[in-house]
């Protein structure tokens, strides 16, 4: 999983986390963001398998997903993925650099792989009554088909995660999240 700090990727890998766990599943996170408060690279390897996982880390070439909340992020971690795996990121770049690449060139890159999802994430968040910062549980649910997680098991993970916040924050969460299951899911 991949992102710019702020935009909510450790709470994806939180919300998938849980939903592992009671799938009966094994996990191993790895967290980077060290600069994830100043708008900088933040990603994270979450590695699930029904059987015991040795090392937290995926090797290069091994990824079978990569979830991204900004598309330049998801380039940058192409190397981890597998030949047939799947990219899930938004369409919508996040401007934070002077040389930011083209975005048209950037697109096509993702495009040319032949297993991706694009989406404009915030704009199906505001659709589904959510707000904009509900975007990365948008980009979730446009990656619960390729987690091999049963999508039942996923919307309960954000209803536990999200449950402190009170029960409209889990409402609006759960709407994005099936908002963007619905895109992917045709």
């Amino acid at each position: 999983m991949a992102g710019v700090g702020g935009q909510g990727i450790l709470s994806i890998a939180t919300v998938i986390g849980e939903a592992a766990l009671n799938e009966g599943l094994y996990l191993k996170q790895a967290e980077v963001h060290g600069m994830s408060q100043r708008g900088g690279d933040v990603q994270s390897n979450l590695r699930l398998s029904s059987e015991p996982i040795h090392s937290d880390l995926i090797a290069k070439g091994g990824a079978d997903l990569i979830i991204s909340l900004e598309p330049m992020e998801a380039l940058r971690y192409i190397s981890y993925l597998k030949p047939d795996g799947w990219i899930v990121t938004s369409s919508v770049p996040f401007l934070n650099i002077p040389n930011y690449p083209d975005s048209t060139e950037l697109l096509d890159h993702i495009r040319a792989h032949k297993n991706h999802v694009l989406l404009d994430v915030e704009k199906l968040a505001k659709e589904a009554g959510a707000p904009a910062q509900a975007a990365n549980m948008v980009l979730l649910g446009a990656a619960i088909p390729m987690l091999g997680i049963d999508h039942d098991k996923m919307i309960a993970g954000v209803a536990r995660v999200f449950a402190r916040k009170g029960e409209a924050i889990v409402n609006s969460n759960i709407a994005a999240v099936e908002a963007g299951y619905n895109v992917s899911a045709k």
